[in-house]
């Protein structure tokens, strides 16, 4: 009879032993996989696009950064880039540099190495047009 008993016990234990030891292994698992939302100031991301009849290429600057995965997050942020556009104006007038430092703010997703890019830059006002934000897209790499 006590042996019996003592297989029933330590039979119970093992049980409780073993669901402690799952639960365990579950909550690990959920809390590092938590949503983080958290300051960036470079994330390593080189990003080519279009934008305003022209080209840009930049890095990702200062930003916010949530993580929804291990290996993806989406960034808003200021964005330093090189527009590469040729000034369109009449002759004999001073045209602006092709290549034009610039700064620009947008989101940029990004899933293991890949980067898509949706940045907005300011356009200033000249004597024909007035100044206005321009839209872009791109697509990039993070190393």
């Amino acid at each position: 009879m006590y042996g019996i008993e003592n297989r029933c016990i330590w039979k119970k234990r093992a049980e409780i032993v073993l669901l402690q030891l799952l639960f365990s292994v579950v909550f690990y698992q959920t809390y590092a996989q938590q949503k983080t939302v958290k300051a960036s100031l470079f994330e390593g991301v080189v990003v080519a696009g279009y934008t305003d009849q022209g080209a840009y290429v930049n890095c990702t600057g200062p930003a916010i950064k949530y993580s929804f995965a291990p290996k993806g997050s989406i960034l808003l942020g200021l964005l330093p880039s090189l527009k590469i556009k040729e000034d369109q104006v009449e002759e004999g007038k001073p045209k602006n540099a092709w290549v034009t430092p610039t700064l620009g703010v947008g989101l940029t997703a990004v899933f293991r190495h890949i980067a898509v890019q949706l940045p907005a830059f300011y356009s200033p006002k000249t004597s024909t047009a007035d100044g206005k934000w321009k839209l872009g897209v791109g697509l990039g790499y993070k190393f």
